[in-house]
């Protein structure tokens, strides 16, 4: 059923059934319910997955907002997949003249089952209250600047490295505006008992050196 519905191929197919793709769908903290009618409430709902997996960044879990924007956009076939069907790429560090000040949007998409313009903003740290007023500003201006008659109301999605499921539900229960919070990783997480059994990072590099000496030492 999945694979007639999005185009998968057997090996995508593969790749989401480990990924968890099923898990993760519609497991984002979202305000959707009080601020968006029905059904477009749920279909937002399952739109939005928590957490991304962004393993194919090859990033290191220390990486600022810029450079995993950037990264995002260098592979913008993968992070559609990783969205899921309906995404629409429109733009990165998206420009709006407010008040005549100068803002940037992390990541505009559009969504084509939802008909709406959804606002993707990054966090390399914890999530916080104030990020949601920050994001609720930008929503405001992607309606007024983006928006066409037809268009239901722009949703928002923050990107963060760690969230609060709590303290994230506080901060949407009284915006007025559609917002999810789901966190993201950079790379999925080993077991740790298998972990325990990788060489470190300095025990490769130690085993490098030594045979590149020891090959220097033979042609010598």
């Amino acid at each position: 059923m999945l694979v007639q519905q999005h185009g998968w191929s057997r090996n995508l197919l593969v790749h989401q059934i480990e990924s968890q793709v099923l898990q993760r769908q519609g497991q984002a903290t979202t305000n959707f319910a009080q601020t968006l009618p029905a059904p477009q409430s749920e279909l937002a709902q399952q739109t939005l997955k928590d957490p991304y997996i962004f393993d194919f960044l090859s990033l290191g879990m220390a990486a600022h907002e810029r450079d995993i924007e950037k990264a995002l956009t260098q592979h913008i076939s993968q992070f559609l997949l990783e969205l899921g069907a309906g995404f629409a790429f429109v733009g990165k560090q998206v420009p709006l003249e407010i008040g005549g000040q100068d803002f940037y949007l992390d990541l505009l998409f559009y969504h084509l089952k939802l008909r709406c313009y959804l606002v993707i903003e990054l966090k390399a740290g914890d999530f916080k209250p104030e990020h949601v007023g920050q994001l609720s500003f930008y929503l405001s201006a992607v309606d007024d600047h983006y928006k066409a008659e037809q268009d239901a109301p722009s949703i928002g999605l923050l990107l963060c490295k760690n969230r609060n499921k709590v303290i994230a539900e506080y901060a949407l229960r009284d915006n007025s505006k559609p917002i999810g919070v789901s966190e993201y990783q950079l790379a999925q997480c080993l077991p740790q008992n298998l972990e325990d059994q990788l060489p470190s990072i300095e025990r490769i590099e130690q085993e490098l050196q030594g045979d590149w000496l020891d090959e220097e030492g033979k042609g010598g």
